[in-house]
């Protein structure tokens, strides 16, 4: 189905002006018959029954405030698509479609419709008359999923999603309902990509598909994997006539079930990384100090000697609370 947009069509203020002289001058021709020829003629009726279907135009007048769309069918058939602001006039007997106006996108992600929400507020429902289709930029923040990443861990993760309708033929005609098929499509497209990647920097893991490890994460390649979203849900959403303007990852974090683990994985591994360059520190200063000793021919060490002070230096250096000094009175053997 391909998008038709009526052109020629924005003679509304024309039409209901004419409607109304229209109108009044059928009151008129009935005020005159009934004078010049009694109530008992059958002339009278005959500009009443023109008078009471004068309300059929009104039934074709349209208006569309900016980034608004009226998709109109004729007897079932899709006749075209009102575009753009403006007061139009199309065939009273048009019918404009929009599966999705009882469907509303919130803000917090959920797909809920109007008459589920009023009654959980407890109001009446209404029938939603509103027809027309939004051509905005809209945002949908899927709620957070748990995903296997593709070492196993599991990971909460959720999206923000902005798209807009382009076709608006294909969004109402291709789909069911396309703001329920967009966010089912957020969540399987989500799916797919995030087991690619490893929450964290791991080795040995292709992320790309080129057969070579790569450093791709989650946490440390959010742009990347976002675009790879956006790109994932384009694919799947364009026989709706939507674009997905961009993806974004909102929350990302380990499952509460191993999240403490994890937690103190990161910190070992942090610890190990803190005591690596205090030993490489420690090394190289006792080294510069035994280098300095000898140079300046301060005190001449045996072997024995220099593992001692070699041992002492560590000791002080690599600590993690302060030496206590020991001053030595006597000779240094």
């Amino acid at each position: 189905m391909e998008e038709k947009v009526l052109k020629g069509r924005k003679i509304g203020m024309l039409v209901a002006i004419l409607t109304i002289i229209f109108e009044i001058a059928m009151f008129a021709v009935f005020i005159f018959c009934v004078n010049k020829f009694g109530d008992e003629s059958a002339l009278p009726a005959i500009p009443i029954i023109v008078f009471s279907l004068g309300w059929i135009p009104f039934l074709g007048l349209k208006v569309l405030k900016p980034q608004e769309a009226l998709v109109l069918t004729l007897f079932g058939k899709y006749i075209g698509t009102l575009k753009g602001e403006g007061f139009y006039f199309v065939n009273p007997f048009c019918t404009a479609v929009n599966p999705a106006a009882k469907t509303k996108l919130n803000q917090s992600g959920d797909v809920k419709t109007l008459s589920v929400s009023a009654q959980a507020n407890g109001q009446a429902t209404t029938n939603v008359a509103e027809k027309k289709l939004s051509l905005k930029i809209m945002t949908l923040n899927n709620n957070r999923q748990k995903i296997n990443d593709c070492l196993g861990n599991p990971v909460e993760i959720g999206i923000a999603v902005t798209w807009r309708i382009v076709d608006t033929a294909k969004a109402v005609f291709n789909v069911d309902n396309y703001k329920e098929y967009l966010s089912l499509q957020c969540d399987t497209a989500l799916r797919n990509v995030v087991r690619i990647y490893p929450y964290d920097i791991a080795p040995g893991v292709d992320t790309t598909g080129d057969g070579v490890a790569d450093d791709g994460s989650l946490r440390g390649s959010s742009d990347v994997v976002a675009s790879r979203i956006r790109d994932e849900i384009q694919k799947r959403v364009n026989e709706a006539g939507i674009e997905i303007v961009e993806a974004r990852i909102t929350y990302l974090a380990y499952a509460p079930e191993i999240a403490a683990v994890m937690l103190q994985r990161q910190q070992a591994s942090a610890i190990i990384d803190a005591r690596k360059m205090i030993v490489d520190g420690a090394v190289g200063m006792v080294e510069m100090a035994l280098e300095r000793l000898q140079e300046n021919g301060t005190v001449e060490l045996d072997e024995e000697r220099k593992a001692a002070m070699v041992s002492n230096l560590l000791v002080v250096l690599c600590g993690n609370r302060d030496a206590q000094p020991v001053v030595n009175s006597g000779s240094i053997y």
